[in-house]
This record gives C-alpha cells, sequence and structure tokens, in this order.
C-alpha cells in the first residue's frame, strides 16, 4: 500500500485519539496522557497508538485501564473520521521513552550543577592560594628588613 497514505492515515488517527482523550473521555482515571505516535499496518486494519503518561507507575496503570475501557468509543471516533471501509482495531502501548529523557535531562543538570560547583570550588581555592603567596612574600620582605635592621 502507498506509504503516503499510510501516513496520511496515522497522522488521522493521531489527531483524532488526542483530541478524543484530552477533550471527549469522561473517566477520571484517564489523565496526563499523551498520544505520541501511531503506527498502522499496510493494510489499515490494525493500529497501535503510542502514549505517555506521566505520573507514578500506579497512575500509568489505572490510566492504561481507562483506556482499554474507552477503546470502543476512541475507535468509532476515528472509523467517523477515517471513512474507511474497515475501522482500525486500535491498541495502545505505553511509550516510557519521554519519561526516560526527562530522568536524562535531570541526570544532566544535577552532573552539570556539581561540575560548576567543582569549578567554582577550585577556582576558589586558587584564589586562596594567591592570597597566601602574596601574604608570604609581604612577610619574607619585612622580616628580611627588620633582620638587616637589627644588624646596623
Amino acid at each position: 500500500m502507498n506509504s503516503r497514505r499510510m501516513a496520511k492515515a496515522s497522522e488521522a488517527i493521531r489527531e483524532t485519539a488526542s483530541t478524543v482523550v484530552l477533550f471527549e473521555l469522561r473517566d477520571p482515571r484517564v489523565k496526563n496522557i499523551t498520544v505520541l505516535s501511531v503506527e498502522v499496518s499496510p493494510d489499515l486494519r490494525n493500529a497501535k497508538i503510542y502514549v505517555t503518561i506521566m505520573g507514578d507507575a500506579k497512575a500509568q496503570s489505572l490510566a492504561m485501564h481507562g483506556l482499554e475501557s474507552a477503546r470502543g468509543f476512541i475507535q468509532s471516533k476515528i472509523a467517523d473520521r477515517l471513512q474507511t471501509k474497515n475501522a482500525p482495531i486500535i491498541r495502545f502501548v505505553l511509550d516510557p521513552s519521554v519519561k526516560k529523557s526527562i530522568e536524562v535531562s535531570q541526570a544532566l543538570q544535577a552532573a552539570n550543577l556539581q561540575d560548576s560547583q567543582a569549578s567554582a570550588d577550585a577556582s576558589q581555592e586558587e584564589d586562596s592560594d594567591e592570597d597566601d603567596e602574596d601574604t608570604d612574600d609581604e612577610t619574607n620582605g619585612i622580616s628580611e628588613d627588620d633582620s638587616a635592621n637589627d644588624e646596623k
């Protein structure tokens, strides 16, 4: 089948599923859900809808159960939008990539913060070493002058 047609169908399914989840579902379990992408089979009979759910494992589980409960409703809305002979059978797949990318971003920020603190500590240590050298030179200069005056 034409890949352009599949791409258009998957985009239409993604838009419809996003709109239905966001505005039309009244299930309190279905919240903090983002529809990321859709994969359709070449014959347009099956569609995998990739979603991400913010929250802990319990919230994700509840939201997935809510989506499975609303699957028929969402599928009928998709069938109305596509206007094909057969409506694709949809399946929701939890995509953990967004959550992983947030965790990696937080880890990088923490490492960057530690690195900047370490460099700040190193620069403060260098400044204190330079101050100590200046103090040693002044002390040595005074003691030499005093010792020269004592000898006279």
